[in-house]
């Protein structure tokens, strides 16, 4: 997944916690989707940004949410961020994202993109989900329109994510 050995323990570790989560607070509730396991997705280096340390962003996909997430490459206990809101890039889009902490690995950041996962028929179409949803963010800046009056309005996250426009 990535060759940065700081990145691959902190995603590795991410990934190991939700696991346990699954396993252990959200076993038997009837929001998981028995279709699905936890799998992070697409996290790479976040461009760094003025006053925020160094971070990964990916999509976390588990039976029972997907999100798009922000992780600290080094560890960080910030109680203070828990339940605050932020608005963060990702590739060339910024949106909201919730503080949220975990003993096992700190303070991180996510955005919901789904919840509850009912309409993941397989982890499969999940992953192709989260998959196709970073590619979109990803992709390279366009050609800037020189008058801003000829920028088209943004569409909400999740018109932006599918491709749809708040116009008809």
């Amino acid at each position: 997944m990535t060759t940065d050995p700081m990145l691959a323990y902190r995603i590795s570790a991410l990934e190991a916690l939700f696991r346990q989560i699954a396993d252990t607070r959200m076993a038997g509730l009837p929001i998981m989707n028995a279709a699905l396991r936890v799998e992070v997705v697409g996290f790479e280096l976040c461009p760094s940004e003025p006053d925020l340390p160094a971070a990964a962003s990916g999509v976390l996909v588990t039976p029972w949410f997907m999100n798009l997430v922000r992780l600290p490459l080094a560890r960080e206990d910030d109680l203070g961020r828990v339940g605050v809101t932020r608005r963060l890039a990702v590739g060339r889009e910024r949106f909201d994202f919730i503080g949220a902490h975990e003993a096992a690995i700190g303070t991180f950041d996510a955005c919901s993109l789904f919840s509850p996962m009912f309409d993941f028929a397989s982890q499969d179409t999940a992953v192709a989900t989260a998959q196709a949803v970073l590619a979109r963010l990803r992709e390279p800046l366009p050609n800037v329109a020189k008058d801003a009056a000829e920028q088209p309005e943004r569409p909400a996250r999740r018109g932006f994510l599918f491709g749809r426009s708040r116009t008809p």
